[in-house]
Order: C-alpha cells, then structure tokens, then sequence
C-alpha cells in the first residue's frame, strides 16, 4: 500500500530550505569539533536526504522498527552524518547533544552507522558498497515476505508494500561488490528498490577522473535498471523538486529496480572547500567553517546553530509519521480479518517462533553408513523447509555440490522468467557466481526481518565473502554459510580449491560460530542447534562440509554444546585425548583403536564448533577435557592455529601448514599424514611429554 503522490504535491517552503542549510552547517560544526570526518558530502546531499525522509519515504520517528516502513540504507556510509542529520531533525531520537559528541567514546553518533546502535540505522554500512548489496537483499526479502503473507494482493495495495532507498556514492560504485548486487537486482525486477547516485566526482585522491571514467548510468541501464539523471540547480546545489520528481517517477516502475544519477558538488556551498577532494575526509578549518555559515545565512560565531521554527518544521515528520502509520494499521488489520491463517503465521514468524514440533522432522541417519555432512546437511535443509516457509536460500551457483536447493520445484524469479519452476516468491535463489555480494545480500535480507536466510558456496570461496561475513558478525545477523567442501579432501580440483587457512581465519572473526560436523548426524543436529540459536540469541554461523564421503556414527545431542565425549577411554581412566573435528574425527577414532591395543586409555572428543564449546559451563568443559589429562593430539586437515590452546605444551597437532595437491582426496590425507598410524604416533610423543 505504498502511497504515490505525483510531483504536484510538492511543497518547498523557505523552513525546508532553512532545515536542509541547517543539516549541512550541523555536518560541519560536528566534524570541526571532532576533528576529523567526512563533511563534504554530508553538505552536498542534505538536499537530497531531507526529501527522502520529509517529502518521499514512509516511516514514523517514533517507532524505528515499524514493519510498514520503507527501509533507507547510506551506502556511502562514511558520510554519517548524511543520515544522523536527518535522523536529528526528522525526531527519530537524536537530540543536538549527540551530534555534538560524534565520533566520540559511548555517543549515538559514531564514524559510521551501527545498526542496532543509533535508532533508524538500518545497517551497518562502513566498507563501500556493502550498503547497495544489503539494501537489494532487503528488496528480495520484501518480496518474499510478501510472498509468505499476501501473493494476491494487487500491486502497491498490501501492508506488505515498501520501498528500499539507498545513497551510493563513487567509491561504491567501484567496489565490485555493487557489480555483482546490481547485476542481480536488475535480473531480479526488483522494482521496490530505488538507488540514488551522489555523483560527485570526487574521492580521497581527488577527481574521479583518476580512476573512474565508465558512464554508470548505460551500466545500470544495460543491468536492466531504470534509469535518470537529474541535474542541479543553476548555482549547482542539488535541486530537492528535481529529486522528488525523480522518485516519484521511479515508484511508478514496478517491474525493474531505478536508479537515479544526481549531479552534486561536494561541501556545496562552502568558498574555498567546494569540489576539493579535501573537503571529502577532513574538516573545513575555522575561517572556512564560518565563510559558510555567512553564505548560508547563519552566525559564524554560533557552533551548531539550531532555528527553532526550522527543527518544529521538520519535526512534524513525527504527526506525518503517526498518521501514515495509523493509515497502514487499517489496511493491515483488514488483511488480519480476512487472512486468519496467515495473520497467525505473521505472528510467529515476527515474533522469531518456530512451527510446533519442526525438529520432528529432521533425519536420523543410521550408524555406520558412508556418507558425505553436505549430503547430510542436504535432507536436513530440505526436512526444515518443508515445516518452515520462512526458511529460504540458495547458492552461488553451486546448489548441486552445495546440496543448498530447499525446493527443486520453486525458483525465486521475477515474473517473465522462463525457466521451470520460477515464481516470483519461490524459495530457492540463484545467487549465481557473485559470492561476495551473496554474503552481502543475505545481510540485507536478515535486516529486513520476517524471513531465515541461508546461502551457499566452496569454503575457499569463503575469501570472496568476508567483508560480509565479518559485518554480519558484527551486526549478530542470524545468517547461515553453507560451506562445502572444506579440506584437501576435495582430491583433484587441488589447492586453488583445497582450504587450508580458512577455518582458522574465519575463527578469527569475533561473533562468527564456524560449524563443522564429524558426520551426518552431526550435520542435522548442527542445523538443528542454528535454527534454535537464530530465535533465541542471533549470531552468524558457518557450515564446514565434506565433499567426500566419511562414515556415520550415533547422534550424540551434545553436538549442540560444540564438543562432547565421542568415544570414552577403556582400561580406566584416559590418559590421552584426542580432539578432531569434520572429516578427522573418524581418522582418530581409528587412532584410538590402536592406542588402546597398546594399552593406553584414550577419549576422542569431537568438537564440531570451538565457539559453541567455549560457550559452555567450565564444569562441561573440564568434565569433556580434564585438566589432569596433558596428554592430548588436536586433529584437523587445515591450520593448527586454532587448537594448541586446547592441547597445551605437552600436547600435539596433526595439522596441514601448508597447500595442498592435485590428487584424489584419500591419496591426500595419506600423503599428508593423515593417518591413525600418524595420530597414534604424534599420541605417544604427547604421553612421553606428560610423564607416561
């Protein structure tokens, strides 16, 4: 139910141009008292952002995280106080105060946004481009959600109709990230996504000419956008009717996602700063601070000038806001009425529940079975599909291997897509060969809410994903990363595609839980633990999986604590430990049968997930890794970084330090030691170590 008003019903009064200078002087005053930031372009879009947030977008101050509101994201998000400006006036919760403290310890105002910081912060966007793939991903999720809710609504009539708006600058138009997301809005029609270009021509080193000479409006055009330009105002700001317009005329294209280029001049109108690459990350000096007060007709001995009836002007956004919120309520509680069944499912699903009993239905594979964990993970995905429509995803092109399709039948695919099985609010994406943007995309679709999300590639891929990766971690995204293939034992692709460093890597990211299952059963019992983690305390996860097929053991439920007793030392207390994870354990359990032979007590610990076990009680983790027992060999076919604080001084890793090797996969562990006969042997060095 997107309200579409035409270009006849803008209104610019000399309050809103006094409240558009004002956010630009507010821009300049919080730099020049922090000392360092990005004024420059904060100045130049005021125009631009006080449109979208008091002329165009749908939202209510008051109330950040209303479902009906359509969703801004600031790309270029260097330029904060683009958003924090606009956030300050419209009365979203910023007061002067906070804009006086950016950049600084504990403030609501920091270098870049932090969702889940600062009210009406709808990601966090430092790295460029992040925000233009998050904010497609946010359009796919409007989408299906809609899907999931309200399939027969006619076009713009649904509660569940919003916009995304985005800002975007050069340097995100050049990170290739926003290659790949806007190559796959343009395929996907994604017409609720609008992108305003900050055409600029600047960056740190100056003109653009330096590094950037395409003409991104035939790219986007030959992405399959709509596209317009929209020039300045004869003095060369940014013309507010020329952008409203512009919008408005893109809401009216449902069928492919706009894109806008709007020609601006950085730190517009300050005399000596505008078009200076200076003016992009430093703060404009003093005597240029207060020439632009003077142009713009404020005091220049006045910091952070405010005119009262300017701030009461912009804050009717908040009536405004109650208004269109109460207007949505009555749209929103007729489809209530006449949708029960769905309205019952919204409520589940917008309150992060899942459907009673969905764990029943996931598999239990019987001991002893050869099988792959991706295979296992395979049927686990599809078991949780079938009990939990919310539950959607894909693969960068690699769902075969990935074993990631949840419906072979359903195709997430805009309408005119001729392929079997597209439908517009299908369940499976094709994510296609853009593994960075992917990550990104799924980012955005967690943002949006409603939905679970998953996507899928090679582990060694994971290098493509990791900007975006590690913001989901930062943001405690609830996302899940399939990914297969996770050692040498990928056999002849060898070591372009052989991970080595990269579970260790990805250890390494704060808030990232890296999951990786001994077997099948574990596999299922993995998702099992993901689903329930997403509802109760969300975080990102990665699923490390085998290509290679490795044998099956008996479920064990405390899979979901990260490590457990897998095999329990015989002939009394243990005197050693070995601890393995994914396609190793079984290779120590091996181990341990020759141990044993020689009389030594041996515990196998599997430790599918290190961030889960650290999680756990002291008391759980000293009773699965006595402290009394120095004896102990960590196995894993990749970097032994993670493990020697797990097995001490005395103990010993069976590791790969370095890259693999065309070859089968079993003619590489053997070749490279990963053997029982190598286990065992690395155990008795340990028990010479510890005194036995």
């Amino acid at each position: 139910m997107s309200s579409k008003p035409t270009s006849t019903d803008f209104e610019w009064t000399e309050l809103d141009q006094r409240a558009v200078d004002t956010a630009r002087i507010l821009a300049v005053d919080a730099v020049q008292k922090a000392g360092n930031g990005h004024p420059g372009t904060a100045m130049s879009l005021a125009p631009a952002a006080y449109t979208l947030f008091q002329k165009v977008m749908r939202h209510d101050p008051a109330d950040a995280e209303w479902i009906g509101r359509d969703r801004f994201v600031l790309s270029a998000g260097h330029s904060s106080l683009t958003l924090y400006t606009q956030l300050y006036l419209a009365g979203f919760g910023l007061e002067l105060d906070d804009l006086k403290s950016f950049r600084t310890w504990g403030s609501k105002t920091p270098g870049h946004p932090e969702y889940g910081h600062t009210a009406g912060v709808e990601t966090t966007t430092g790295p460029l481009g992040q925000g233009v793939a998050n904010a497609v991903g946010m359009a796919m999720a409007a989408r299906y959600e809609r899907g999931l809710f309200d399939p027969e609504a006619a076009p713009g009539t649904s509660p569940f109709d919003h916009f995304i708006y985005v800002i975007a600058g050069d340097g995100c138009l050049q990170e290739g990230i926003s290659s790949e997301a806007s190559s796959m809005a343009g395929h996907q029609k994604l017409g609720n996504l609008i992108l305003l270009w900050d055409d600029n021509h600047i960056s740190i080193e100056g003109d653009t000419q330096t590094s950037f000479s395409e003409d991104p409006v035939k790219r986007y055009e030959a992405y399959g956008w709509h596209v317009q330009r929209v020039r300045p105002q004869e003095n060369g700001d940014v013309s507010p009717r020329a952008v409203y317009e512009a919008v408005r005329e893109a809401q009216k294209v449902t069928d492919r996602p706009s894109f806008i280029a709007m020609r601006s001049i950085i730190a517009w109108p300050a005399p000596h700063a505008q078009n200076t690459e200076a003016s992009h990350g430093n703060a404009l000096g003093a005597e240029e601070v207060a020439a632009t007060k003077r142009v713009l007709g404020f005091d220049p001995g006045v910091d952070f000038e405010v005119d009262d009836k300017a701030l009461a002007h912009a804050r009717e956004a908040r009536t405004r806001g109650y208004a269109v919120k109460a207007a949505w309520n009555e749209v929103f509680e007729a489809w209530r009425s006449a949708n029960p069944e769905r309205a019952a499912e919204f409520d589940r699903i917008s309150n992060d529940a899942l459907p009673a009993r969905w764990e029943d239905e996931l598999p239990v594979f019987e001991a002893g079975l050869s099988m792959a964990t991706r295979a296992g993970s395979g049927q686990a995905l599809r078991a949780l599909g079938a009990v939990i429509p919310e539950l959607w995803g894909g693969s960068a092109d690699l769902a075969d291997s990935n074993n990631t399709t949840i419906d072979a039948t359903s195709s997430f695919l805009p309408k005119g897509n001729p392929l079997p099985g597209a439908d517009q609010y299908g369940r499976t994406i094709h994510y296609g060969i853009r593994e960075h943007a992917m990550a990104a995309m799924m980012n955005g679709v967690a943002l949006h809410g409603n939905t679970r999300t998953y996507g899928g590639t090679y582990l060694a891929f994971s290098d493509y994903m990791r900007p975006a990766v590690r913001l989901a971690a930062l943001m405690r995204l609830p996302v899940t990363h399939v990914w297969t293939h996770d050692s040498i034992g990928v056999g002849e692709d060898g070591p372009t595609h052989q991970p080595v460093e990269h579970l260790a890597s990805l250890r390494a990211i704060p808030g990232l839980n890296i999951v990786r299952p001994a077997d099948a059963n574990e596999a299922v019992l993995a998702w099992r633990e993901i689903i329930r983690r997403h509802s109760a305390r969300p975080a990102p996860h990665g699923l490390a999986l085998t290509r290679q097929k490795v044998p099956t053991f008996e479920p064990n439920e405390d899979t979901a604590r990260g490590g457990y007793v897998m095999s329990e030392a015989e002939g009394g207390e243990p005197r050693l430990i070995l601890i393995a994870t994914g396609s190793e354990v079984h290779v120590a359990v091996d181990a341990r049968k020759l141990l044993q032979a020689d009389g030594v007590p041996t515990r196998v610990v599997s430790m599918p997930s290190v961030e889960w076990f650290e999680e756990q009680p002291d008391e759980y983790r000293d009773r699965v890794l006595p402290p009394s027992v120095k004896a102990r060999v960590a196995v894993e076919a990749g970097v032994g970084q993670t493990w020697h604080k797990y097995v001490g001084e005395r103990g010993s890793v069976v590791s790969l330090e370095h890259f693999g090797a065309s070859a089968a996969g079993a003619v590489l562990f053997e070749e490279f030691g990963f053997t029982p006969e190598r286990v065992a042997a690395a155990a008795k060095k340990a028990l010479v170590r510890a005194g036995f």
